[in-house]
């Protein structure tokens, strides 16, 4: 599952307020552990976001509890299958196409985020 812009934006929100000491994140385990946010939940919160409080926790348990633990439950299934050779493989690539994009995000150009073959 891939993150969208709205995704994108919520998490360098809650960053912030993180760093702000606003917002924490707990694990809580009252049966089946999650990721939960705690601290102010009021206006500011409402105002930061643009969204109700609910939205809030809606989108920050879809983010960290479906998508973050899925993603490394993945990654512990194919590990556990491959071992953990294939990490920095994997994370040289992710890191290249990061760049890509980010390249492409400056110049509006698309021709830097498509595939280009060496020549022979």
């Amino acid at each position: 599952m891939k993150l969208t812009v709205k995704d994108k934006d919520f998490l360098e929100r809650l960053r912030a307020l993180l760093d702000s000491k606003d917002l924490s994140i707990e694990l809580k385990n009252d049966g089946l552990k999650r990721l939960i946010l705690r601290k102010n939940y009021g206006d500011r919160i409402e105002t930061e976001f643009g969204m109700t409080r609910q939205g809030v926790r809606w989108r920050f348990h879809r983010l960290m509890n479906e998508i973050y633990v899925s993603s490394l439950e993945s990654l512990y299934f194919i590990e556990s299958n491959f071992g953990n050779e294939l990490r920095s493989m994997a994370l040289e690539i992710a890191k290249e196409r990061i760049t890509l994009r980010k390249a492409t995000k400056k110049t509006g150009n698309l021709d830097n985020y498509r595939l280009k073959r060496p020549s022979k």
